[in-house]
């Protein structure tokens, strides 16, 4: 199976595309779908909706998978993550892909076997898994990466993909 995950936000969407196969992992490609804080903030969804879409056609993916919306104390900076999510989203739903959202403390725990894993840690470990010469840059991307590793664990199975 081919999964997208997704580390959400505005300014830098990461991604990371992993096939996933006999509990083997293949990286496809990672990165970050990146908006400039000078564009106004619908032109920037705009250009997350079509970034995702166009990864969507790229891979063909049979599911995906975004972690779910934590914060602290900056509502402002959530809100507008959330309007980000909600596009992402979005696009997710239009090509009919199933969709899996988990919590920091979950991607931790399927990555590390810990959930309050450092993001060293973190980084470590995704990079161990996916077999890759150094940890992914940017850090969104390593976190997106993580996010589809954690999708792949949680299912399981293949049966319904």
């Amino acid at each position: 199976m081919t999964i997208i995950g997704i580390d959400p936000g505005y300014a830098l969407v990461g991604y990371g595309a992993v096939q996933y196969q006999n509990n083997h992992f293949k990286v496809l490609e990672y990165g970050a779908i990146s908006t400039q804080a000078s564009t106004p903030f619908t032109q920037r969804l705009e250009e997350i909706y079509i970034g995702l879409r166009g990864l969507i056609a790229k891979f063909r993916p049979n599911g995906f998978a975004m972690e779910k919306l934590f914060f602290n104390t900056n509502t402002k900076t959530a809100i507008d993550v959330a309007q980000a999510r909600g596009v992402l989203l979005l696009a997710a739903q239009l090509e009919g892909l199933k969709v899996g959202e988990y919590t920091p403390l979950q991607i931790k725990q399927s990555v590390c076997g810990y959930g309050r894993a450092e993001k060293k840690q973190m980084q470590e470990m995704t990079r161990l898994l996916l077999n890759l010469p150094s940890i992914p840059k940017p850090d969104d991307a390593a976190d997106a990466l993580a996010i589809a590793i954690c999708h792949c664990h949680s299912c399981g199975s293949l049966i319904g993909y």
